[in-house]
């Protein structure tokens, strides 16, 4: 019996199914950080800044200030601030764009 071979996905085929999976909403209901427990997560912030950075998990976070934007490598920018929650995807290389300092709660996994 022969083996079955599954397609190959390119490089370009991966890098648009992480790049569409950055979830933004906007703006995050109370009911939802009171439903993750959000405000019991650690604090991260930055100043103004630009920096790559590649995501090893998944992130959540919820935006206390700030306002950024974030690129996906060979994707589209992704524009999000203070009260959005946002979701990265495991895998996903970027830039940030800090516009305005950020301080945000954030979890992996």
């Amino acid at each position: 019996m022969g083996m079955v071979r599954r397609p190959e996905i390119s490089e370009s085929e991966k890098l648009c199914s992480i790049t569409t999976m950055i979830s933004v909403t906007s703006p995050c209901p109370e009911s939802t950080i009171l439903a993750l427990g959000l405000r019991d997560w650690p604090i991260w912030g930055c100043d103004i800044s630009r920096f790559p950075w590649t995501y090893d998990q998944r992130e959540t976070c919820l935006l206390l200030d700030g306002d950024v934007t974030v690129t996906p490598d060979g994707g589209e920018p992704v524009r999000f601030g203070a009260g959005d929650l946002v979701v990265f995807p495991k895998g996903m290389s970027c830039t940030w764009e800090v516009h305005q300092p950020v301080r945000k709660h954030y979890q992996f996994g």
